[in-house]
């Protein structure tokens, strides 16, 4: 990268390892299929996060969670998410991704 390209979020995590990734999450993941119009990006948030509460990708929770949060989805939507995806993805997928939603949010353990 050139010193005035700006580097994103997908070249500082894993451009110098995994360059062609990088681009297609810049070109094609970020700048093609978010941009769509037939979902708002707020819906594609609240998809991609139970897609990670199903899968059990708590380290994607780090990105998607507040990204969801500034596309519009409330911390309680995610909370109902989260526990409506235990019925769905697994009670423990669904245990596992609020407490690291208590750690994104900030939340003190009681």
């Amino acid at each position: 990268m050139t010193e005035s390209t700006p580097t994103t979020a997908a070249q500082q995590m894993f451009g110098e390892i995994a360059p062609k990734l990088a681009d297609l999450s810049d070109n094609l993941l970020f700048g093609d299929i978010w941009e769509r119009p037939q979902l708002s990006k707020r819906d594609r948030s609240l998809i991609t996060c139970a897609a990670i509460v199903a899968m059990g990708k708590t380290d994607q929770m780090n990105t998607h969670f507040p990204r969801a949060i500034r596309n519009g989805v409330t911390q309680e939507e995610l909370v109902e998410m989260i526990t409506h995806m235990a019925f769905y993805a697994g009670w423990p997928s669904a245990v596992t991704a609020a407490l690291r939603a208590k750690d994104i949010f900030g939340k003190k353990p009681e």
